[in-house]
Formats: C-alpha cells, structure tokens, sequence
C-alpha cells in the first residue's frame, strides 16, 4: 500500500475508520523530511494492514497548528482513533519497524483504562 495523503478534511474520517494509521508531518523544504520519505513509504509496501497518510505541513497548516506540531518531521501513530505515538525527528526504517510493531501490540483496552484513568473526574 502506498502513502495517502491526508488534509484537515480527510484526517478525522481517516484515523477513525482504520485500526492502525501512522502519519508523517512534512515539509517540501524539510532535508530531513526527504531523506525520511523513501524510509516511510517502503515500510507501507510491507504493512498493507496500516494506513500511512502524509500531511504537507506547508499546504495543512491549520491542522499543523491544531495538532501542535512544531517540529518535522513528526510522525504519529493513531490505534483505533487513539493517539498511541508521537515523535519528531526522522526515523531509520529498524526504528519504524519497532515502533508500528509496538503499535500492533498494544492491549487498546489496557490503553483506553489508562486514559479514562487519566482524564479529570466530573464533579
């Protein structure tokens, strides 16, 4: 499976309709976002089972914005709609192996305890 790109109308629908979606913030201009692209898109070949959406951070600035990206590349990593990952910084493809390995093997009911255990109490 090749990359998708994603945009502010796209992304929502995107993480929620798929399991696993990993998503690289780029720029155009950015080295090391280019010396990373080659690294993201062989390692779609080989997960047909995980969407692997781009945001044009030039082109998406609002969305940049709103997910607080401040840094590329950046590369997160939604599970069942919920963000599991985060990192900026271009990753060598062993790394990415671990960490969508990582990804797939999360317990998603342990995450979702956590989380729940993490929000602040409604009084």
């Amino acid at each position: 499976m090749a990359t998708t790109t994603l945009t502010a109308e796209t992304i929502g629908q995107t993480i929620n309709e798929n399991e696993i979606v990993l998503i690289d913030f780029w720029a155009d201009w950015c080295g090391p976002c280019q010396r990373f692209a080659p690294v993201f898109e062989a390692s779609s070949e080989t997960h047909p089972d995980v969407v692997f959406g781009k945001v044009d951070t030039e082109a998406e600035q609002l969305l940049a914005a709103q997910l607080q990206i401040s840094s590329i590349p950046t590369l997160m990593a939604f599970r069942d709609g919920v963000p599991v990952f985060r990192q900026a910084g271009a990753l060598p493809g062993p790394v990415l192996e671990q960490v969508l390995s990582a990804v797939k093997g999360l317990d998603m009911d342990e995450v979702r305890a956590k989380i729940a255990e993490q929000a602040p109490q409604e009084a």
